[in-house]
């Protein structure tokens, strides 16, 4: 018999959000939204379902736009970078995986920006009846993970420090929606996963965390742009000022984590308290900060990790995928997260 699990559980990969898993599989075609703004200038955002269009739009800085911003929904990360590559959109919005893939593809991009957040949300969940304590204890279990996500970077991290291989757990490689199935059902002994699902999974799947990303992933996410814009003096303006509001919309969501959470829920479907949940232990952590050394440095770990693995098709160096133009005044990748106290 096939036990029920609750639509609330079941939430579309159009929520993977600033995870972003790196599977083709999702739909790779953005769907037309909102145009905002004037002018004689548009900017082409790619962007995901409850993610920048809706915090800039919270926040009021979609107000007095000089230029146009015309927005297209993607299901992940991939499919944005894969349109920023063809330059169907000039910039996007992704984590700290996709950029990695998209440059072992040798996609036409360039990061330009960054957010670094706490990496309490990228978690290993078990049942709370689970007899596992602690991460050495998944050896010869099962883990259900997206591939090539951040999660999954997280798992082999996370195994490496705790004296494993990935090679010594029974890995399934399946997207939030089947993996959350998976572990509800206890087809799997563990889920390796990001926010919002962590928040969701502690509220509604009976799970615990195993362990957290804390120490071994590196918090950050990124704006990615096709390099041909940035090679127009016109949307390169409008990109800096794009920026900018980004950065004062994170600030605002500093300050207003409980109003950010009902919009958010509203634009995505989730429940107020899981919204509320993800947005005090990640998505309202996040600073904006420089790529600077160290943020291209544990970039560039990530993808040595991948291609050791044999995941991605070959080796490179992150920083040929990188503009620092943008770095003007902002503060170190490293400085610390916002918080919002223990009970976050």
């Amino acid at each position: 018999m096939r036990r029920r699990i609750p639509p609330a559980l079941l939430v579309p990969l159009a929520l993977v959000l600033s995870a972003c898993v790196s599977s083709h599989s999702a739909d790779k075609s953005g769907a037309a939204g909102n145009t905002d703004g004037k002018g004689d200038v548009t900017l082409n955002v790619g962007d995901q379902k409850g993610n920048d269009e809706a915090m800039l739009r919270a926040a009021g800085e979609l107000e007095h736009l000089p230029y146009r911003i015309k927005w297209s929904t993607f299901t992940s990360g991939p499919p944005i970078l894969e349109a920023v590559g063809a330059q169907a959109v000039d910039i996007g919005g992704v984590g700290n995986t996709p950029p990695v893939f998209a440059a072992a593809a040798k996609s036409k991009i360039k990061a330009v920006a960054a957010k670094h957040g706490t990496s309490d949300g990228e978690a290993i969940l078990v049942k709370k009846s689970s007899s596992l304590k602690k991460t050495s204890d998944l050896k010869g279990k099962s883990v259900a993970v997206a591939q090539g996500s951040s999660a999954h970077y997280q798992l082999i991290a996370s195994l490496a420090k705790a004296g494993l291989s990935v090679k010594e757990v029974k890995v399934s490689f399946l997207q939030p929606a089947d993996a959350l199935a998976a572990f509800s059902r206890g087809r799997v002994d563990a889920w390796a996963i990001w926010d919002p699902y962590t928040s969701q999974g502690l509220s509604q799947a009976d799970a615990r965390v195993l362990t957290t990303g804390r120490g071994v992933v590196n918090g950050l996410n990124f704006q990615v742009a096709n390099p041909a814009s940035l090679d127009d003096k016109k949307k390169t303006k409008a990109i800096k000022d794009y920026l900018g509001r980004l950065r004062r919309a994170q600030a605002w969501v500093h300050t207003h984590p409980e109003v950010w959470a009902r919009v958010w829920a509203k634009e995505t479907g989730l429940p107020y308290r899981v919204a509320l949940a993800s947005v005090k232990r990640t998505n309202g952590t996040r600073v904006t900060v420089a790529i600077d050394k160290a943020a291209i440095a544990s970039e560039q770990q990530i993808a040595d990790t991948f291609a050791k693995l044999k995941l991605t098709p070959r080796r490179f160096r992150f920083s040929d995928y990188v503009d620092t133009r943008f770095n003007g005044g902002l503060p170190p990748s490293t400085s610390a997260p916002r918080t919002y106290g223990k009970d976050s």
